[in-house]
């Protein structure tokens, strides 16, 4: 993936909201009123793309579209009208357990007979199958982590020691090449893909792009760090299972040796992360927050629920037959002109990531603190998986 990307063109709009905003942004119209989000449907295509194309400002912004835009008044004050109605419906529908305790619990034990996304892709998904996962997960892993950096202002001493710490695994160990974002970059190669940012958002759902919302909502208010954190404990301890049976899925398909890695890469080095975000982040926060309690039970209980929404809609498009795309692959427009580099790695050479993983492993075998916090996921050789459906691959 180039290091420089050009800015994603405007997606097609979806309905009014959408039209609006993206009119706007090219200067051809007026925004919409604000209170015309207040009737719209909270998880409609036409909503959440308008959320996600006035979120995308905060990252990459839009060809055309002037920097400066990310902070333009009227616009903000859309989108915190788009952004209440869809949080208001997250808190509305969103099953919730009765505490923190409980919903960490949950995510550790799952029934042996799991019937996610990454079971049915794992045993019988066929590689176009393969193909429009990628594609739909592109939306987030090309922004791999970004939104969680957000999250770091926000917390101090050992919740912020212990994000940074993941954070930085995640943006490479200081290692370009080992970037996540890249090496989804080099997934998408194996698979045929277009590797450019944002290049697959017009075939993307409503339910792929509440997912992304959902990060960007937590990550850009700082009243919800809890939720965020919720969010992020929820994706480090389900990533190991589901990546698993991922990099599986790639082998049997015969995606290719970067599409497996990419999901290798994930399961040593996230049964570790498990126990960092469990003990260090959401201990540390709520040793200095203990009132953000119900907020971390909300971020795990929203990414649970929104992540099963995208795999009824996955599972039951796959199992008919049918695309899960609103778009063909093939019949997007091209992306701005840009060149893929493959990330330069062998397959004897484990990357930083795992290597700091592994060494933190064996430390911790020589702990008898450490020992006791061993979780039984990382004890039960990587064989649990999480009690939803929602197989979060974005794995960390």
């Amino acid at each position: 993936m180039n290091d420089h990307p050009r800015e994603p063109r405007l997606p097609t709009a979806r309905g009014p909201l959408s039209a609006a905003v993206t009119a706007y942004l090219r200067g051809t119209g007026p925004l919409p009123r604000p209170a015309d989000a207040g009737t719209a449907d909270p998880y409609g295509d036409d909503l959440q793309l308008a959320l996600y194309v006035c979120y995308e400002l905060h990252y990459r912004g839009f060809a055309g579209v002037p920097p400066d835009t990310e902070w333009d008044p009227e616009l903000l004050r859309v989108r915190a009208a788009l952004e209440h109605r869809f949080h208001s419906a997250l808190r509305a529908d969103t099953p919730d357990h009765a505490g923190l305790d409980e919903a960490l619990a949950d995510l550790l034990v799952e029934p042996a007979d799991g019937t996610g996304v990454s079971h049915f892709l794992c045993d019988e998904g066929e590689l176009w199958q393969l193909r429009e996962y990628a594609a739909l997960r592109s939306l987030y892993h090309l922004k791999e982590a970004d939104p969680h950096a957000w999250v770091l202002p926000r917390l101090w001493g050992r919740a912020k020691a212990a994000m940074a710490a993941v954070e930085y695994d995640e943006f490479g160990g200081g290692r370009a090449e080992r970037v996540h974002a890249r090496l989804f970059a080099d997934l998408m190669a194996d698979l045929g893909l277009d590797t450019g940012y944002g290049r697959h958002l017009d075939a993307a759902p409503a339910e792929m792009l509440a997912v992304v919302n959902m990060m960007s909502l937590f990550g850009l208010h700082r009243e919800l760090r809890g939720a965020l954190v919720g969010h992020f404990a929820e994706v480090e301890i389900t990533s190991s299972p589901a990546s698993r049976r991922l990099a599986e899925a790639m082998r049997r398909t015969g995606a290719g040796p970067a599409a497996e890695f990419f999901y290798d890469e994930h399961v040593e080095a996230d049964a570790v992360h498990e126990q960092v975000v469990r003990h260090d982040v959401i201990g540390g926060l709520l040793a200095e927050e203990p009132e953000l309690a119900p907020d971390i039970t909300f971020g795990i209980d929203a990414t649970g629920h929104l992540e099963d929404r995208l795999a009824r809609r996955l599972l039951a498009d796959w199992r008919s037959g049918r695309s899960s795309l609103r778009t063909p692959l093939d019949a997007s427009p091209p992306a701005p002109e840009q060149e893929h580099e493959r990330s330069p790695r062998t397959a004897a050479e484990p990357s930083p990531r795992t290597a700091r993983a592994q060494s933190r492993r064996a430390a911790a075998e020589q702990s008898p603190r450490a020992a006791r916090a061993q979780s039984p996921r990382a004890a039960a050789e990587g064989s649990r998986q999480t009690p939803r459906e929602q197989e979060i691959s974005h794995t960390s």
